[in-house]
């Protein structure tokens, strides 16, 4: 082909709490695409961003397209149209549509898209950048899906998985998904571990359907194209689906946790890490959440841990001393409380020894001396011998020198859960006339 152009397209926040997908615009922009004369260069990418962002609906995702095309202007007025037809705008979408024509990615664009995946943007700054590198976009509302947007243009993958997303009939839109809890497990039994957080057989639960009104029906995420396949083989409903899309994602990557905590970068909303000592006994309060705090770099900071997470037993089991390393998300100081960091994990780098002062332990009877008066020792009542002094007493930790994190059924979006520690896909062949793409017939 010739004259042809490499059109990149993003967009976000075409959704609201009570219905509408961005992945469902993704998919029906995709269905007009396959019928036009163009090449499609990668999967559509599905780029998960902070998941501490207040005003975000559900996993604060975003999606960009790659084609080549010799007609961009078309292209770009029908997705235009998209954008306005399946944006819930009445319900608080604030869409935001993207084009950038060249083959590769500037600089300035991935710099944008990181710092997206752990802090706070707004709309404005996304305005800013777009009108200062003459991009073509569009927006409705007050724009904050242009962070987005841009954003998951600018994406660079060191990891990747791949999700399969199913999508309902409209009909179906907002009822109840009935899919065989059975099929599930079986489905990840037999294609563990190339698909995972399917199901939780600690807790009998269903993952992969969503709860809320938007048309997603299911989400198979894994790492190869054919276990997606072969999963949706496998799992048995009733309800007659519309078709299905397969995404390119930063899900299951941990990539928002990358980010190290210093004083400058401990904003409200923020995610990151950091390292330091327990610097104070955790504590139970209400609802069975744990608090404790460390010093990190001379400051504390203060930790919260959850009760769904499924490890605040673990961290009430710290003491003072341990090093730990620690990630999660900045909750805003309030009038009521301070700045909090509420934990995805607790990497356990070295357990402080836990002893405490007892009364001598007499090693021929195994028990426990008796004192015999102020300043005059101690002796065992069985055989009679005797000692001086206290002793200090190994208390064994119940805690181990490893990474905890939460249940799966705690996971976020971008948890890296643990079959995927110590992986990373770096390259995906991306095969046009497979079926990664698929309207179903009636």
């Amino acid at each position: 082909m010739n004259n042809e152009s490499t059109l990149h397209i993003g967009f976000d926040d075409t959704d609201s709490p009570t219905g509408m997908c961005t992945t469902f615009l993704a998919y029906k922009i995709v269905d007009y695409l396959k019928s036009q004369d163009l090449d499609f260069l990668d999967f559509p990418r599905l780029i998960r961003f902070n998941p501490n962002i207040p005003w975000k609906t559900r996993g604060n995702g975003a999606v960009s397209i790659k084609i080549k095309t010799k007609h961009p202007s078309k292209i770009k007025n029908k997705i235009k149209n998209f954008i306005s037809k399946y944006s819930d705008t009445e319900n608080g979408a604030n869409p935001g549509l993207v084009f950038y024509e060249n083959k590769t990615i500037p600089s300035h664009f991935t710099e944008f898209s990181e710092l997206a995946l752990w802090q706070l943007i707004n709309r404005n700054q996304a305005k800013k950048f777009a009108s200062k590198n003459n991009l073509e976009f569009f927006y409705k509302g007050n724009g904050q899906g242009l962070v987005g947007a841009i954003g998951a243009i600018g994406y660079q993958f060191i990891d990747h998985t791949l999700e399969l997303l199913s999508y309902r009939k409209p009909s179906k839109f907002g009822k109840d998904r009935k899919i065989s809890s059975q099929s599930v497990q079986l489905m990840q039994q037999k294609t563990f571990p190339y698909t995972f957080n399917s199901f939780d057989n600690k807790k009998s639960r269903v993952l992969i359907t969503p709860h809320g009104p938007d048309p997603v029906f299911y989400g198979i995420r894994g790492e190869k194209v054919d276990s997606l396949l072969k999963a949706k083989k496998i799992l048995k409903t009733e309800e007659k689906l519309d078709g299905h899309l397969i995404f390119k994602s930063n899900q299951g990557t941990g990539d928002h946790l990358k980010n190290i905590f210093t004083k400058k970068t401990l904003k409200p909303y923020a995610s990151g890490k950091t390292t330091g000592i327990v610097s104070s006994y955790p504590k139970i309060e209400k609802g069975g959440h744990v608090f404790f705090s460390i010093n990190s770099n001379g400051d504390e900071l203060r930790c919260a841990v959850y009760k769904p997470t499924g490890i605040s037993s673990i961290a009430m089991n710290l003491i003072k001393g341990d090093k730990i390393c620690v990630g999660g998300g900045i909750r805003k100081a309030s009038k009521i409380h301070p700045r909090i960091l509420n934990l995805e994990f607790i990497d356990i780098i070295k357990l402080e020894k836990n002893t405490i002062i007892s009364n001598p332990f007499c090693t021929k009877c195994k028990k426990s001396m008796k004192s015999k008066g102020q300043k005059q020792g101690f002796q065992c009542v069985k055989c009679g011998k005797i000692s001086k002094n206290k002793t200090n007493l190994k208390i064994p930790r119940k805690i181990k020198q490893q990474l905890y994190i939460p249940d799966i059924s705690a996971h976020r979006h971008l948890s890296r859960p643990l079959t995927r520690l110590g992986k990373a896909n770096r390259k995906s062949e991306f095969n046009e006339s497979s079926s990664w793409f698929s309207v179903y017939e009636n």
